[in-house]
């Protein structure tokens, strides 16, 4: 219902064609017309914690016909489903499932970073534009937003024995003259460890035989839409969240993940809600403890990612702000009108 008014009142030649399309690509004598590429290499959805990114991003995806990539650190494990905010539900818009990536692709007790991540995006994103639909990125994980829209050029070292070995003959002063070689030693943990050190000389060797290898795609000059409301405002909606999914069985969830063999340090590994739901089971807080503990850790990590995302409008990337008091109606028509306007 909510895009069927905004539809009505979006009169952009471009998009009313390929509204047209979508209805009628059955027939073989348009079908050649409805091949066409997206308007946009992508799009990108961020905010903070409960500001309802997923559904807007899920409304806008439908009103595109695009599909959604998640940029988030934790909602890539299965079986971690309320804990991570997954939301699953918001993924059905007026009866359509919009198609959604990056979600439950790695198993709990293994490790994911951000280089598997920009991996993982650029094989979702390509494979979504071979369907010539448009990829939305949504997500509230700063280093995974930034890898991406900033073309961080992240490249995966494997492992040299034989240079290792090499390495291992040398003294600690030795290595760091060979890594001072190949860049300035800004980062002095790397001198303090001799295992470190030896990584990262294996790394700089591995840099300078591989020179040519290609630099990530950049995205920063693709629209980027933040969500966001008054502070007062989102401690509210944080607070109203966290009861409503400890009452929807998170507790349960962290116990099973528990049963299933994951340690308690693994566990709390994996973000706020394990961390304090995993002391609380373990006797080490009490209920009330555990949800005023966890409560402002929410509240703090979300003036956090505000702080993260002002940092990267000074790196360069201008992320258009909608205000959640604005409403899902009103945001989903100035989306649409921003989207219109950067075609031009």
């Amino acid at each position: 219902m909510i895009l069927n008014s905004i539809v009505k009142e979006f009169y952009s030649p471009i998009y009313l064609f390929s509204v047209f399309c979508f209805q009628f690509s059955f027939m073989p004598i348009f079908s050649h017309l409805c091949i066409m590429s997206p308007k946009f290499p992508l799009i990108t959805i961020l905010g903070p914690t409960a500001v309802g990114k997923t559904t807007f991003a899920a409304h806008l995806a439908l009103a595109l016909d695009a599909e959604i990539i998640s940029a988030d650190s934790r909602q890539v494990f299965k079986r971690m489903d309320i804990g991570t905010g997954k939301d699953l539900a918001d993924y059905n818009v007026d009866g359509k499932i919009i198609p959604s990536h990056l979600i439950d692709i790695a198993e709990p007790g293994t490790e994911y970073n951000v280089f598997q991540f920009q991996r993982d995006f650029q094989a979702a994103r390509d494979s979504i534009i071979l369907k010539g639909k448009t990829p939305i990125l949504c997500g509230g994980t700063g280093l995974y937003l930034e890898s991406v829209l900033l073309g961080y050029n992240l490249i995966e070292v494997p492992a040299d024995e034989f240079l290792r070995q090499q390495l291992s003959n040398l003294s600690d002063e030795e290595l760091v003259i060979k890594i001072a070689s190949y860049r300035s030693l800004h980062n002095t943990t790397d001198i303090l460890d001799r295992e470190r050190l030896i990584r990262a000389i294996e790394i700089e060797c591995f840099k300078d035989q591989n020179r040519n290898q290609k630099v990530s795609d950049d995205y920063s000059h693709t629209p980027v839409i933040g969500l966001r409301f008054d502070r007062k405002i989102v401690r509210e909606r944080i607070t109203s969240r966290l009861t409503q999914r400890l009452n929807e069985g998170m507790i349960e969830e962290v116990e099973i993940l528990l049963d299933s063999g994951l340690t308690k340090d693994q566990l709390m590994f994996y973000g706020l809600e394990y961390k304090y739901v995993t002391l609380y089971l373990s006797g080490e807080l009490t209920y009330t403890e555990m949800f005023r503990l966890l409560n402002t850790a929410i509240h703090q990590f979300a003036k956090r990612q505000m702080t993260w995302f002002r940092r990267m409008e000074k790196k360069g990337i201008k992320i258009t702000w909608l205000e959640g008091e604005d409403g899902l109606t009103l945001n989903l028509k100035k989306a649409m009108n921003y989207l219109n306007s950067h075609l031009y």
